[in-house]
């Protein structure tokens, strides 16, 4: 199980995603979405780095800034999709 850690990048994406899909759910503006999936991302990589032991960074700036950019992805994954699949209704 060599370089394990890797695999929680993708993870950070995927929970900021369905946390982005849950405050959808709510009468909180979808501007907000962006910052609350980066903030949920730094969140997440901190906390990756003290859990897994082979995490990709080894210190909390750069799990911050890892995070960040994983959560970041989320919306920009989604966003990506709607433009590909011609969804344009404004969700």
């Amino acid at each position: 199980m060599e370089n394990l850690g890797f695999t929680a990048i993708p993870a950070i994406t995927v929970i900021c995603y369905l946390v982005a899909q849950i405050v959808k759910a709510t009468a909180l503006d979808n501007k907000w979405l962006p910052i609350i999936c980066g903030i949920c991302g730094g969140v997440l990589g901190v906390a990756a780095m003290y859990i897994m032991p082979d995490f990709a960074a080894t210190d909390s700036i750069t799990a911050a800034a890892i995070g960040i950019v994983s959560g970041l992805a989320a919306t920009g994954v989604h966003q990506a999709a709607k433009q590909l699949g011609g969804g344009c209704n404004g969700n």
